[in-house]
């Protein structure tokens, strides 16, 4: 089989290219994805991230290794593998990021990447549907937001009196509503954006493939693990994929155009690594063959890491209680006719945008409240008492570690250390984000519903104590990016230009998370959609 373009992986950016390259009738394109097509229920219902976060069939469940910004523990770092990716097994927030993330970018070198630059794709992506029932009314510039993309964006629609104490507790602590924190400006509080239309999650497989599976021009391959870049001299023929490890004989997809990669943060720097792209020294100690030297593969790894406080709650009733039972019974049934129910919800309600000090303001931190928690602070098992829980981390994290391919063999999971709070700057500020989550629990506002503190407890107050407690329950906020960095030559950790290609070879790709040189001030699905809508429109116009 010959093809113009072969992309390898169907998340987020592999969905969209795939829809926007085979939109020219003329373009043969194949879409290569290791895991199932997304039939399972439990990726439809938002809810059901419980249950896909656990599950291996739609998930690679790696693992980091460990370290001291984890007290020695490995953190399971859920990806999806299933069409759409980690969009259909996500959180389903929509969170752009702020303008200066993306002019960072462009400052660092990467010309065409600034805020200005991006805009145009982020508007063309979404289709953003501000509830009527949404009670901060956007006031901001509308030109800011799209309405004839694919991607439906819409507003958490969920009121109860646990979010709307949380909501006013912030207020009091100088917090301002912002009616929309993809627009203008990100800073305050509010309830969340969310990928869903109606009472279904909205993955990228949902929003940009089910609408063109018939496209003649159109190959879906599902269940393919690609093993290996196939070349000749410096140029990328195809790629080799096994239905299973047991599996001896290879399949060869040709592509007379270009190969692009977008497998994500992981996935992505490993299949380089194995190619024979990547760091010389690592390559070597593997006994595979360096067929370009390039240092920066699977370097500056990054991620946000989220500290989870639980609170006891008392004269309410949370998702804890409304998840088991005859209770949740009702819930299914309420869901069923479209009325308001826990299973149309996502692990957050509430976000904030905020800073870690008062003289600099620089939007460092992130807090999220949901009136659930959940043993041992992770996202797949609810605690078994009335509950809320307050999380928080820091926005631009100055931490960064590695993904290093662990040998020859394609199905070996790579290495993969992010160097939690490696750096001092890190630490101050999520211990700043623990303080202010407190004191956001402590409230007022929040007193007639809060009991105590169940974690860590009110015994813990030092920042000695407070850094402890981050490095002992803290978890991915399962953002990673950047080991596949965009950067200029002269960068030595450069992975690839400008227009996305991996230096040395023009007709490969890389289009996904791991390009980012920076981790934006936001949840990472919505850049990675722009970054996939801005390379295919260049494609496009350029072919």
């Amino acid at each position: 089989m010959d093809f113009d373009y072969v992309i390898v992986g169907a998340g987020s950016a592999g969905c969209l290219l795939a829809n926007r390259l085979s939109a020219i009738p003329g373009n043969k394109v194949c879409l290569i994805e290791a895991g199932p097509s997304d039939w399972s229920p439990f990726i439809h219902i938002p809810a059901g991230f419980m249950k896909t976060v656990t599950n291996k069939r739609l998930n690679w469940l790696y693992e980091t290794e460990p370290s001291v910004g984890t007290n020695g523990r490995s953190i399971p770092t859920p990806r999806g593998k299933v069409l759409g990716g980690s969009s259909s097994i996500n959180g389903l927030i929509f969170n752009r990021g702020q303008r200066l993330d993306f002019d960072n970018w462009a400052q660092r070198g990467n010309v065409g990447w600034g805020y200005d630059d991006l805009l145009p794709h982020f508007k063309s992506l979404e289709n953003y549907k501000s509830s009527a029932r949404q009670i901060f009314k956007s006031s901001g510039k509308k030109e800011l937001r799209g309405s004839g993309g694919e991607m439906i964006v819409t507003d958490l629609n969920w009121r109860d009196p646990l979010c709307e104490a949380f909501i006013q507790s912030a207020v009091s602590m100088g917090m301002p509503v912002n009616p929309d924190y993809n627009g203008e400006n990100e800073e305050g509080v509010s309830y969340v954006q969310r990928t869903v239309s109606g009472t279904r999650r909205m993955s990228a497989s949902t929003a940009y493939l089910k609408p063109i599976k018939r496209r003649r021009n159109l190959k879906i391959i599902t269940n393919a693990f690609v093993t290996k870049l196939r070349f000749e001299d410096s140029r990328v023929i195809g790629v080799e994929y096994k239905r299973s490890q047991s599996n001896q004989s290879s399949i060869f997809i040709k592509s007379s155009g270009e190969v692009i990669l977008s497998g994500g943060a992981i996935n992505s720097p490993q299949m380089l690594q194995l190619s024979g792209i990547g760091p010389g020294k690592l390559l070597q100690s593997l006994g595979i063959p360096i067929r370009c030297e390039l240092p920066g593969v699977g370097v500056n790894l990054r991620d946000h890491y989220a500290t989870r406080l639980t609170g006891k709650a008392k004269n309410v009733r949370t998702i804890n209680e409304l998840s088991r039972g005859p209770r949740l019974f009702g819930e299914i049934v309420k869901y069923a006719v479209g009325r308001q129910s826990i299973l149309s919800l996502g692990p957050t309600l509430v976000y904030c945008f905020w800073h870690s000090n008062e003289l600099r303001r620089s939007n460092d931190l992130q807090i999220s409240f949901t009136p659930a928690s959940y043993a041992l602070g992770r996202q797949s098992e609810l605690d078994n008492f009335p509950g809320f829980s307050i999380a928080a981390w820091v926005q631009r994290p100055e931490s960064s570690g590695w993904v290093r391919a662990k040998s020859q063999d394609p199905f070996c999971k790579p290495i993969i250390q992010p160097n939690y709070l490696e750096a001092a700057e890190d630490q101050r500020i999520l211990v700043e984000g623990i303080k202010i989550s407190r004191k956001l629990m402590n409230s007022s506002a929040l007193s007639p519903y809060f009991d105590h503190e169940v974690y860590p407890g009110k015994d813990v107050q030092s920042d000695a104590e407070l850094l402890n407690v981050a490095r002992e329950r803290s978890n991915t906020a399962y953002h990673l990016v950047g080991s596949c960095r965009m950067a200029p030559k002269s960068d030595s950790t450069s992975v690839v230009d400008n227009n996305l290609r991996v230096r040395g070879f023009q007709n490969l790709r890389v289009v996904d998370a791991s390009i980012m040189p920076m981790i934006p001030s936001s949840n990472v699905n919505a850049a990675v959609l722009a970054i996939a809508e801005k390379i295919a429109t260049e494609i496009v116009r350029g072919s």
